[in-house]
């Protein structure tokens, strides 16, 4: 299973690292990335393989939600059937 995640927050140093960090060791794969800074705020959205990970996408969401609390960031985290099926026009 795919799923998009997207990363909104105000800009700091290592916010790639963190969300990177934690998708590694819950052994998620990085299939595409694209992020950007627009003014002051860290935009990313990410597409991601889960099915041969070590969780499954409820506690991948855990584990970001935790995260951004942390790091006071907006993360969300979609199966990308659900995404696609939102953003069909």
């Amino acid at each position: 299973m795919k799923a998009i995640i997207t990363v909104l927050g105000k800009d700091t140093v290592g916010i790639m690292y963190k969300v990177s960090k934690i998708l590694t060791e819950l052994e998620v794969n990085i299939e595409d990335v694209t992020q950007t800074i627009l003014q002051d705020y860290f935009t990313m959205l990410m597409l991601v393989k889960i099915d041969e990970s070590k969780s499954n996408i409820s506690e991948l969401k855990a584990a970001l939600n935790e995260m951004a609390a942390e790091e006071n960031l907006s993360i969300n985290v979609q199966k990308e059937d659900i995404f696609v099926a939102m953003h069909r026009v």
